[in-house]
């Protein structure tokens, strides 16, 4: 170490915030290590200590200072008092944040001083990050600089973020498109955001094809608070391309493929959807944006988008003018034109669902009906296809609402089994699984019963949910013949399903039914649904163990995972599934599936060969 960078003991530790800036001076290009900068030194860790101890020690340090009668005037002594009792405890700043976020405050005047020191002086990402959590309350314009800066740490950017979102929408856009984005077509919004070079911006927003695969939700979302698109959008006239962008902005945030639904951290979601909805008449044709439409038409009916914070009857507003577009002459066209390329499978796909789901009810229900209703819901297959059996109690979607983590199971797993219906004996029942899975992230379930005239929903539970999201909803009761009848005309309806899917679902009902089509063959039934990658195909798997067929299954013996890819030979759902499953009865589906599973061993071991990927 050469004598400048040396440091005696007595010397100060320069704050992160000093820190970061002379990283930044020393990368003047933006160069920069990926998801941000490390610490100058390594926070202490206790892996052993669990949640509750990490927030019961947390409060006992810091809510005093924020709460007691004989709080300290001079931040800078409460500043150290933090430091000396955080720093040794073990806490990751993101945990410390969560605690001090909720914590009463006293005194405003008080804590935001102490904010802004920690924020500006903080030594230690602990103490830096109840600076933050204070500054997501009490944060102002002045605190963006510090904000924007303090992100540039890995360990600081959700805290970070989550403060500067509170004060400054579009700056958090940014710091978050700069600190995540790994897309190189985005680099040029950010110079351009960065330099606030307004006509780039806007050319950038008009050029880029805002592909799916590479804007997810949260880009979507962050990219819309970056650039104004509302105020983009109100600049007279509107140019058609930025209203396209926009429509497809929002149906991007509306997709259930990321671990929150984005349009409910939108904050101009309502000016958005108000001010798209209101220049439809300028919008040209496209098979593009007729399937953007529709997926927020979808949403507006029966998802997420219902929970913004709307004016009485301006959603249903909104909704008949979107459900009004398949019935214009010049949008319907579109969607029954061939396709260019005869083999385009994703286009024609994409025309299908547009049609179907173009013919289903999607008007607002109507005052004084069923308080519990039932809606399939469809994604647009541009995204990976996914199908949710929405809840709605009172005309909100119940998991979007609660649970938020992934959407509501498939009309396979809630209505197909029967998992809805209420007897006397009253059933767990999973309504929704993380989008990450159950074991990641949790999942949300009820307890379903029959009580005489009702129909009871009670004792929820969140397995394995992130403390920060344990609200769980009020136990319901409904009028047992409306709820019966609401369940059955779900389980009975099947306009929202296509033809491979009808086929897999024939087939899945088929093998509940006769379970010895396949333990005849030593196989137990796994899933049969549709391809994640090709929702036009339809897969039956199973699991082949020896013995099973005699009872003698060995659990410790070599076992192997099969797939079957069911032929598409073109007729009705019906015919096809019922000569699947008398295929399955009359041969040995070992013979014509494909080894998926199990280990290149097991395979030697049972005569098959293994697959080489």
């Amino acid at each position: 170490m050469s004598a400048p960078e040396e440091r005696s003991p007595l010397t100060p530790r320069p704050s992160l915030y000093e820190h970061a800036l002379r990283l930044l001076q020393e990368e003047p290009n933006g160069g920069r290590p990926q998801r941000g900068y490390p610490l100058p030194e390594k926070p202490a860790s206790r892996p052993d200590l669990r949640w509750p101890e990490a927030k019961a020690a947390v409060q006992e340090i810091v809510g005093p200072l924020l709460t007691s009668p004989d709080l300290d005037p001079d931040p800078a002594r409460a500043a150290d008092e933090l430091h000396r009792r955080l720093d040794p405890l073990g806490v990751q700043a993101r945990s410390v944040r969560n605690v001090v976020v909720a914590l009463p405050l006293s005194d405003e005047v008080a804590a935001r001083a102490l904010a802004r020191h920690l924020t500006r002086t903080g030594t230690s990402a602990p103490a830096v990050a109840v600076g933050l959590a204070l500054l997501d309350r009490l944060g102002g314009p002045e605190d963006i600089p510090y904000l924007d800066t303090l992100s540039r740490f890995r360990d600081l950017t959700r805290p970070a973020l989550q403060a500067l979102s509170a004060v400054d929408r579009p700056a958090a856009g940014l710091a978050w498109l700069r600190q995540y984005t790994r897309t190189e077509s985005l680099r040029p919004l950010i110079d351009a955001l960065t330099a606030r070079d307004a006509p780039a911006i806007r050319d950038w927003l008009l050029a880029h094809p805002l592909d799916p695969r590479t804007v997810g939700p949260e880009p979507a979302c962050r990219i819309a608070e970056a650039v104004r698109l509302t105020d983009l959008l109100r600049a007279e006239p509107v140019d058609p391309r930025l209203l396209s962008q926009a429509v497809r902005l929002l149906a991007r945030m509306t997709s259930p493929h990321d671990y929150r639904v984005k349009i409910l951290d939108y904050t101009d979601a309502v000016t958005a959807y108000t001010t798209v909805v209101a220049h439809l008449s300028q919008l040209p044709p496209s098979l593009d944006d007729f399937a953007n439409l529709l997926s927020l038409a979808v949403d507006l009916h029966s998802g997420p988008s219902t929970l913004l914070d709307w004016e009485p009857g301006r959603r249903e507003a909104l909704l008949d003018t979107l459900n009004s577009v398949p019935s214009t002459p010049a949008w319907s066209a579109v969607a029954e034109a061939v396709p260019a390329d005869p083999a385009d499978s994703a286009t024609l796909r994409r025309q299908h669902w547009i049609r179907r789901t173009a013919h289903q009810p999607l008007r607002s229900p109507t005052p004084g009906g069923p308080t519990l209703r039932i809606e399939v819901a469809v994604s647009d297959p541009i995204d990976p296809s996914a199908v949710e059996t929405r809840i709605l109690i009172d005309g909100r979607p119940l998991v979007a609402e609660f649970f938020g983590l992934g959407p509501a199971g498939s009309p396979e797993r809630l209505l197909d089994n029967g998992s809805l219906r209420a007897t006397a004996e009253p059933h767990e029942v999973q309504l929704a699984e993380a989008y990450c899975t159950e074991g990641c992230c949790g999942a949300l379930y009820v307890t379903i019963r029959r009580d005489g005239d009702d129909v009871v929903w009670s004792d929820w539970r969140l397995s394995n949910t992130p403390a920060s999201r344990h609200r769980t909803p009020p136990t319901h009761r409904f009028d047992a013949t409306a709820y019966d009848t609401e369940i059955t005309r779900a389980e009975r309806d099947d306009s929202w399903s296509w033809p491979a899917r009808t086929t897999a679902r024939l087939i899945s009902a088929g093998l509940r039914a006769r379970p010895d089509l396949l333990t005849r063959w030593d196989a137990q039934r796994g899933w049969t649904g549709t391809d994640f990658a090709d929702p036009d195909s339809v897969a039956v798997s199973f699991t082949y163990w020896p013995g099973l067929s005699a009872d003698q299954k060995d659990k410790d013996g070599p076992w192997l995972q099969f797939v079957w890819t069911v032929p598409d030979d073109d007729t009705p759902p019906e015919t096809r599934a019922a000569a699947a499953l008398d295929r399955l009865a009359t041969t040995d589906p070992k013979t014509y599936a494909d080894v998926r599973g199990g280990s290149r061993e097991y395979a030697a071991a049972l005569g098959y060969p293994w697959p080489e990927r």
